[in-house]
């Protein structure tokens, strides 16, 4: 529908048409009163949506379901066995922020597999990350993990460079190194200049090399099973270096016309002319993750049952390569935001696309789950950034302010249908961040298909004071500060309340406001971490009680009954400076600052122990066979095991394929005749290999031909299964396929 026919609507039709397409006609203020929208929020959010009228005026949403959301399905998220009479721990950080000895001014998949041999040695189960989402590698400076140009692709700044074969060091490249080691906040900029010199150095060599060996048939499925949405991106980090050199920005908006869609005759003449550049853009997606995904399998060896647990953002950078690539998916007049409230009077715009409501979960490859599955492949666990989006939006049009805009309905029965679907088929929890203003019932909603409540302790409060730990939901993770917080001890000085101040996020009268209240907070949390006597309670604690403060904090939440607990890592090194300040842009380095230590002496730090073993009290008091002294704790993060760890795991990939295929074997065994069970077992003996070949084709070949109907379906993956057992390069390409094929089999 055009702007101008939207214009000659209003009164009952223009709401019909509105209401059709899941648009609230009101929403809340910051007193809690809820007002109306203006009509010319109305139409704005409507071509947003590109809404489309039939002959009575009636909306045609696209099959969107604009009203409150009742799910209908049984369906639940994977949870795996164990929590169910266990709960466990884990330590969440920022990647980027990690300091060592050998990185090059920023963490690296190097680095996590540090820290994984800290957490496995700790007692913990899992390590969480902040997003891992594709930047833009032409405007580094454009840092923050939640506005990434791509969610389906991953950040090679995180790649360990001295670990990919073929490096070789240089005297200057060093000295670059040192000077950023060496710095307080991550210099993204010349980070990227630095990495991307030397892989460029590494891609030239590596093209000269045999073209037949393992590696380059595994870049090769590996670029083959990514299709055209990862030569697009490729396409678009390519097009998107040319631009910025040619004094246009990173971003697509300010690109000519021409290039400004992925198919125009100037782009694929673009792309005909700069083939090597696109290559090495897939060759660093492919080498990202395999890094990741060795580290994924390296947690699993060092006894981490849960592993790594990523985090969703919940959109894309306006001008990037997700909306450039993709752009019907996208709602490009109107950004993601939020209402305004008490902290926000004027509200707030993200200035991030979100998916087009009618497309988010349509097609044969819905973009939802292409977005969680981009992520499942390498996690134990993800977060939802922004649960409530599952149901809901508020929505900004372009060039408006947030008092303009409106919630839109999302299909949440399809969203959380393709949740619980890809988190069985990967194995990988979910958890959902269902913080601040919800809609009714979704929290509900959420624990009826096992997405895992996310609960911080300073939100945990009643009339009364903190809650106490019992009142915690099992179906949850519980933690002590985000992301989005100060550390513990930051918070007990009031570092958070000074910030806003400092940098006019709150009035002066709303600050004095807050300082009297957190007396009265720090008062209920020495209570209700059973501290006997703090004093005066004054800001300037002696260092020795603020640790006393954040064991027994941490022994606090551990004594929940969620079955989840993180500690974060700021917390434990009592970090100064805040990851990130909401409500600040250029004012503060969000996204920058380092740890204070490095990671090879965090064992040495004064909290990271106590903490630990308080966690792991806290965990262990309620389960049987469970404790500092159990045979578990010994067997699995013995350092014997850690040791032989790194050794066995370089290969761990390869070793990961065929035993999820071993796994799909005994899987496929229970579906199958007996005697042909015991046939396929046999037919595994090395001296059989031509035997497996020719049955392996004859397998694929009657299964699709459908020439033995007592078996059926079930053909075609065994062929593949037996055909992969003699090829390596076979392994992943098999496991997706089944992985695809078991998918359509279940819808």
């Amino acid at each position: 529908m055009t702007e101008t026919q939207l214009d000659d609507l209003n009164g009952n039709t223009l709401d019909q048409l509105a209401l059709g397409h899941g648009i609230d006609l009101k929403r809340p203020t910051p007193g809690g009163e809820a007002v109306e929208i203006s009509d010319d929020t109305k139409r704005r959010l409507l071509h947003a949506l590109n809404a489309a009228l039939t002959d009575d005026h009636t909306a045609d949403s696209g099959g969107q379901n604009a009203g409150p959301h009742v799910l209908e399905t049984a369906a639940a998220c994977f949870v795996p066995d164990f929590l169910s009479g266990e709960r466990v721990w884990g330590l969440s950080l920022q990647l980027y922020e990690l300091r060592s000895e050998r990185n090059w001014g920023i963490g690296d998949f190097e680095d996590l597999r540090v820290m994984i041999d800290l957490v496995a040695s700790l007692g913990g189960d899992f390590i969480g990350l902040n997003p891992l989402h594709a930047p833009f590698l032409a405007d580094a400076g454009r840092c923050s993990p939640y506005e990434p140009s791509s969610r389906l692709f991953l950040n090679p700044l995180y790649i360990a460079v001295d670990k990919v074969p073929g490096f070789q060091s240089d005297t200057e490249q060093q000295t670059t190194i040192n000077t950023q080691r060496a710095t307080d906040l991550v210099a993204y900029e010349a980070v990227a200049d630095v990495k991307l010199s030397a892989l460029r150095s590494i891609w030239a060599q590596w093209t000269t090399t045999d073209a037949a060996d393992d590696a380059h048939a595994d870049f090769e499925a590996f670029v083959s099973d990514g299709g055209e949405a990862l030569r697009r991106h490729a396409l678009f980090e390519t097009l998107s270096a040319h631009m910025a050199q040619s004094g246009f920005a990173a971003g697509w908006h300010s690109w000519p016309d021409e290039f400004q869609y992925p198919d125009t005759p100037a782009v694929v003449s673009f792309a005909a002319a700069h083939g090597d550049e696109i290559r090495f853009h897939l060759w660093l997606q492919w080498i990202t993750h395999r890094q990741l995904s060795d580290a994924a399998a390296y947690a699993n060896t060092c006894g981490l049952r849960i592993g790594l647990y990523l985090d969703l953002a919940v959109g894309e950078a306006l001008d990037g390569s997700a909306t450039w690539s993709e752009r019907d998916n996208y709602l490009t007049d109107a950004t993601i935001g939020s209402p305004p409230d008490p902290f926000a009077p004027e509200g707030q715009d993200w200035h991030l696309a979100g998916f087009q409501p009618s497309r988010i979960a349509s097609g044969e490859a819905p973009p939802f789950e292409r977005m969680v599955t981009a992520a499942m492949q390498y996690a134990g666990a993800i977060r939802i950034d922004h649960a409530a989006a599952l149901r809901r939006l508020f929505l900004v049009p372009i060039d408006k302010t947030p008092s303009d805009g409106a919630y839109v309905s999302y299909p949440q029965e399809d969203l959380i249908r393709i949740l619980t679907d890809t988190s069985g088929r990967h194995s990988c929890l979910v958890i959902g961040e269902d913080l601040g203003l919800l809609p009714d019932g979704l929290q509900d909603d959420l624990t009826a298909a096992s997405i895992l409540s996310y609960r911080i302790l300073s939100y945990e409060r009643d009339d009364e004071g903190f809650k106490p730990a019992t009142e915690y939901p099992a179906l949850a993770l519980a933690c002590i500060s985000t992301h989005d917080h100060q550390t513990l001890a930051g918070w007990w000085r009031g570092a958070d309340i000074d910030l806003r101040a400092e940098h006019g996020i709150v009035s002066p009268d709303l600050t004095r406001q807050h300082e009297a209240a957190r007396k009265q907070e720090r008062r209920q949390l020495i209570h209700a971490v059973g501290i006997p006597d703090a004093g005066d309670l004054v800001e300037s604690l002696p260092q020795s009680t603020l640790r006393d403060l954040t064991i027994r904090a941490h022994r606090f939440i551990a004594g929940t009954p969620s079955i989840l607990v993180v500690a974060r890592l700021a917390d434990l090194t009592d970090e100064k400076r805040p990851t990130n300040v909401p409500g600040t842009s250029s004012s503060y380095p969000n996204w920058q600052p380092k740890l204070s230590v490095a990671i090879e002496t965090l064992s040495d730090v004064p909290l990271v122990k106590p903490v630990a073993d308080a966690i792991n009290e806290g965990r262990w008091s309620s389960q049987p066979g469970r404790g500092p002294n159990s045979d578990y704790k010994d067997e699995k993060r013995s350092p014997e095991t850690l040791g032989t760890s790194r050794q066995a795991a370089t290969k761990e990939v390869d070793k990961t394929d065929a035993q999820k295929l071993d796994a799909i074997v005994e899987k496929y065994a229970d579906k199958i005749p007996k005697p042909l069970g015991r046939f396929l077992q046999w037919m595994r003996k090395p001296e059989l290999r031509w035997l497996r070949l020719i049955v392996g084709v004859l397998f694929v070949i009657f299964g699709l031909i459908g020439f033995l109907p007592i078996l059926g379906f079930w053909m075609v993956p065994l062929g593949l299964i037996i055909l992969a057992q003699d090829s390596k390069w076979l392994q992943r390409p098999t496991l997706k396929a089944i992985t695809w094929l078991e998918g359509k089999l279940r819808r």
